[in-house]
């Protein structure tokens, strides 16, 4: 006959401490994540910028009558002219109406 032996296993106190450290972890983990998706998301410009461009490409071949507004999305753009001594300046700027974040930029000739 053979000799059963003793097999060390972990109290169910152990097993549930186990448990619920690696649940803290997961939650924290994966709060850690929603924050940086929600960010990245957030503070995308790129759509913007891209828009802003295209403007300043239709500013150069006249194309667009000055002063110029729109709006892109959630985005206010105006594209202003400027004259500077002997420079003419083009102001681009876009506000985001929900973050009220800012993007300019200006254009010397």
């Amino acid at each position: 006959m053979v000799v059963l032996k003793k097999i060390k296993a972990s109290t169910l106190m152990e097993t549930i401490m186990a448990t619920v450290l690696i649940m803290v972890i997961f939650i924290l983990s994966s709060m850690i994540l929603n924050n940086l998706f929600s960010n990245t998301i957030k503070n995308d410009t790129r759509g913007i910028e891209a828009r802003l461009n295209a403007l300043h490409y239709l500013c150069i071949n006249d194309k667009v009558n000055l002063p110029h507004y729109e709006e892109f999305n959630s985005w206010e753009i105006s594209v202003l002219s400027d004259q500077f001594d002997e420079y003419s300046i083009l102001l681009f700027e876009a506000v985001n109406k929900d973050t009220g974040k800012t993007l300019d930029f200006h254009v010397y000739d």
